[in-house]
C-alpha cells in the first residue's frame, strides 16, 4: 500500500498496517521503476536504509516512539553523510567520500529518519533548472521534456515522483523553493542560521541555508521541527528557541495580516498564474484574513545583487579544489598537453608583444614562459579547467571579476550596501503586514534546453525567490494548482515572513493549501 505523505505512513505505523522496513522496501521499488527515467538519486543507500529501518522497527517494538520513524527522506547531494559519496554534481568530486555527517543529518537520524539516498542537483548548486549536473538533467517527474527547477531539482522531483517522502534541498537564492513550486510540492527555505550549515558544501557562505521538501505542509512542519536549532560547529548559527512548527497548522486566518507586494506583480509574470494567485486571495479574505498592497522598492535590483555577491562568495570557495588536496586530479598527458598548448600562446603572444615594441608585456611574457612549465600550476589550471563544468566556471569568472582590484568597491560593495536595502524593504513591510503573498515563479516549468544558451533568462527563473534570500528571511513555497494551459505544469506561491516566523509561514500556508482543490 502506497503512503504518500509522512503523515498517513506515521498512522499506518501507529496502526501496525505495516513497518519502517516495509515502507522502505516500498520506496526502493518505486526508485528502481522510475529513476532511470526521471535521474532524481545519484546515490541509492539500499542496505544502510533498510538496516536503518529493521533498527527502528526494532526500537517501536519496544515502545520507543521517534517522531520520525519510518519518514524516507532523499538527500540534497551537496550535503555530508559520512562513508556516502558527496559528488555536488560536479566531476570535481565524483570520487569523493565524505568523512563525517552534517548536524542536519546527526539531528534527523536521532529522530528517525530513513536516508534512501543522495538526490542530483545542479552542480555546485549553481544553476535554476538542473541541467549542470555533470551526472546528466533532472527530468520533471510528470511531463519528460520539462525542467524540474533548481538547483535542487533532484529533490524536488524525488518528491514529486513518489521516490521518498521528503528531501532535504539548499537554498542559495531560491534553490528549494523555485524547484518545489515548478513540481508541485512544499519547499521551505528558513531564515539564514536557523539550520546549521555544518556539513553543507559551500557555494555563497552568507546565503546558503538547508531547507526541507514534502508532499505536505504537516510533513515540512514535522521535519523542520528537527532540522532548527542553533549548532555550535556552524558560527553563523542563531541561538533561537525552537517552537513546535506543527502547532501553527490548523488555525484559521481570520486577523492575519498578509501583503502584496506591488513589484511581484508587475511585467513578466504569467497572466494566469497572477488569476491563480488572485483566486487563492479572495478564498483567504473570505476566511477573514486582511490582505493589503505594500510596496519592496529595491526589489528591482535583487538579480543583479545576488550575482554580484554569490559569484564572488563562489570564486572564494571554490577555490580550495586545486587538484592537490582532494577532488578531480589532472593526469600527467593532460597536463602536459596544456603546458604545450599554453606555451605555444605565450610565444605568439610574445612575438606580438615584441613587433610591437612592448617592452613591459615583452618582459612579463618571458617571465612568464620561464615559469610556465611548473606542474604545480599546471596541475592547478588543467584539474580545475576539467573538473568544473561551464557554468561553475562562468560564475567564478564572474566572481573573481568582481572582487578583482579596482573592480571591489564598484560591484562588490555597492552590491552589499543594495543588499541592505533589500532587507530593509522587508523589515518595514513587516511592521505593517505578518506575511507576504508572492508568485514563486514568473511561469512554470520550462523545457529542457530552452535557456541553457541565454544565462540571464535562466536567471531570472529566481526572480521572485532571490530578494527574500539576500535577506535572510524565511520563505515557503507551496503548490496552488496547475497552469491551464496544456500540459497543465504546476503551479506555486510564495510566502515570506520577518526573520525566525517560519511558524507564521506554516500557519498561513496550511490554511493556504487546504483552500486548492485536490
Amino acid at each position: 500500500m502506497s503512503y504518500p505523505t509522512f503523515t498517513e505512513a506515521r498512522t499506518a505505523l501507529s496502526n501496525g498496517e505495516t513497518s519502517c522496513e516495509a515502507l522502505v522496501s516500498l520506496y526502493l521499488e518505486r526508485i528502481d521503476d522510475r529513476n532511470d527515467a526521471v535521474n532524481a538519486f545519484l546515490t541509492v543507500d539500499r542496505e544502510g536504509a533498510l538496516n536503518h529501518a529493521r533498527y527502528l522497527d526494532s526500537q517501536l517494538e519496544r515502545g520507543n516512539r521517534r517522531p520520525l520513524a519510518g519518514m524516507i527522506i532523499g538527500v540534497k547531494d551537496m550535503i555530508a553523510i559520512k562513508n556516502q559519496r558527496l559528488t555536488c554534481g560536479s566531476q570535481m568530486l565524483a570520487d569523493f567520500t565524505s568523512l563525517y555527517d552534517a548536524h542536519v543529518i546527526e539531528q534527523l537520524r536521532e529522530a528517525g529518519a530513513i536516508f534512501i539516498g543522495k538526490t542530483n542537483c545542479d552542480e555546485f548548486g549553481m544553476g535554476s533548472s538542473n541541467e549542470t549536473s555533470h551526472f546528466g538533467p533532472v527530468q520533471h517527474p510528470d511531463h519528460a521534456d520539462y525542467v524540474p527547477g533548481g538547483s535542487s531539482g533532484g529533490s524536488a522531483a524525488a518528491v514529486a515522483d513518489g521516490m521518498c517522502h521528503a528531501a532535504l534541498g539548499t537554498d542559495t537564492g531560491g534553490s528549494v523553493r523555485q524547484p518545489a513550486a515548478l513540481c508541485g510540492v512544499v519547499g521551505l527555505k528558513p531564515t539564514y542560521g536557523r539550520v546549521s550549515r555544518y556539513g553543507l558544501v559551500s557555494y555563497a557562505s552568507s546565503l546558503d541555508t538547508i531547507g526541507p521538501m514534502g508532499r505536505s505542509v504537516e510533513d515540512v512542519a514535522l521535519l523542520f521541527n528537527a532540522l532548527a536549532g542553533s549548532d555550535a560547529r556552524d558560527s553563523t548559527s542563531a541561538d533561537v528557541d525552537v517552537p513546535d512548527y506543527t502547532e501553527a497548522l490548523g488555525r484559521p486566518v481570520e486577523g492575519v495580516r498578509i501583503g502584496l507586494p506591488e513589484e511581484y506583480f508587475a511585467e513578466g509574470l504569467d497572466p494566469d498564474i497572477r488569476r491563480m494567485i488572485e483566486a487563492q486571495v479572495e478564498r483567504l479574505r473570505e476566511q477573514g484574513a486582511d490582505v493589503r498592497s505594500v510596496s519592496l522598492p529595491h526589489t528591482k535590483y535583487g538579480i543583479a545583487t545576488y550575482y554580484v555577491l554569490a559569484t564572488a562568495e563562489a570564486s572564494s570557495n571554490l577555490a580550495r579544489y586545486d587538484g592537490v588536496r582532494y577532488g578531480h586530479r589532472a593526469d600527467a598527458a593532460s597536463m602536459r598537453d596544456a603546458i604545450q598548448d599554453e606555451q605555444k600562446q605565450l610565444k605568439e603572444q610574445l612575438g606580438t608583444a615584441q613587433s610591437n615594441g612592448d617592452a613591459e608585456r615583452v618582459s612579463q611574457l618571458k617571465a612568464r614562459l620561464d615559469t610556465q612549465s611548473d606542474l604545480l600550476r599546471a596541475l592547478y589550471v588543467q584539474s580545475r579547467s576539467e573538473g568544473f563544468g561551464d557554468e561553475v566556471k562562468r560564475r567564478i569568472m564572474l566572481g573573481t571579476y568582481a572582487l578583482s582590484a579596482g573592480y571591489y568597491d564598484k560591484y562588490y560593495e555597492k552590491a552589499q550596501r543594495v543588499r541592505t536595502l533589500i532587507r530593509n524593504d522587508f523589515l518595514h513591510a513587516f511592521e505593517e503586514v505578518d506575511v507576504l503573498l508572492t508568485p514563486a515563479t514568473p511561469t512554470p516549468a520550462f523545457k529542457r534546453g530552452e535557456k541553457t544558451e541565454d544565462p540571464l533568462q535562466m536567471y531570472l527563473s529566481d526572480v521572485y525567490t532571490v530578494p527574500a534570500s539576500l535577506a535572510g528571511i524565511p520563505g515557503l513555497s507551496l503548490p496552488i494548482g496547475t497552469h491551464p494551459d496544456a500540459p497543465h505544469l504546476p503551479v506555486g506561491a510564495q510566502l515570506l515572513a520577518a526573520p525566525f516566523d517560519e511558524a507564521g509561514l506554516l500557519h498561513v500556508g496550511d490554511a493556504l493549501m487546504k483552500n486548492v482543490p485536490a
